[in-house]
């Protein structure tokens, strides 16, 4: 499915989320490799496979090179670990915990294969889909220190809520059809 075909299958009430998913496909804030990193992240961090198949043959058809494809991803399965766990830590009153080492492999942070600042970009935009407050303002701040405008965090923001949004009218269609 192309996101074209994606957007056509948005049912007429969801009509502002395939204008936005038409406009952020356009967006140039970003680099295409961050524009479609971001895209491609939100899309593994979601996990509807009809988005996701959409949204990784419109990366491929973009231009955007396998291992850049294979680090979004990367950044949607490890802030799938950290959201969950940062987000308790900072969520229990007991701070204790907090001053536990994490004992968790986080070595794609350190060597994602692709520019550091892309990385966080995706990073951010995988914690903004699971809620993880002190993952947002960790990743902001290093992308800051990247010198990332806040225009290009928004941006990949904006890609995240959409496809979020996309991934979860699309899951509920296909729930009502079976």
């Amino acid at each position: 499915m192309s996101l074209d075909a994606l957007r056509a299958a948005l049912p007429a009430y969801a009509k502002d989320l395939s204008l936005n998913l038409s406009s952020l496909a356009a967006e140039t804030v970003l680099t295409d490799q961050q524009k479609w990193g971001a895209f491609v992240a939100s899309a593994h961090a979601v996990g509807e496979p009809a988005v996701i198949r959409a949204v990784e043959a419109a990366a491929a058809e973009a231009g955007l090179a396998e291992a850049a494809r294979d680090a979004a991803r990367a950044s949607a399965a490890i802030m799938g670990m950290n959201n969950v766990y940062y987000r308790s830590l900072h969520l229990l009153s007991n701070g204790e915990y907090k001053t536990l080492p994490a004992r968790l492999r986080m070595n794609v942070l350190a060597n994602p294969g692709v520019e550091k600042a892309d990385f966080e970009l995706w990073s951010t935009a995988v914690s903004a889909i699971n809620g993880c407050g002190m993952c947002l303002d960790a990743h902001e701040a290093e992308l800051k220190k990247h010198g990332v405008p806040a225009a290009s965090i928004q941006t990949a923001l904006r890609i995240a809520a959409v496809v979020n949004a996309v991934s979860r009218v699309v899951a509920a269609e296909t729930a009502l059809a079976a």
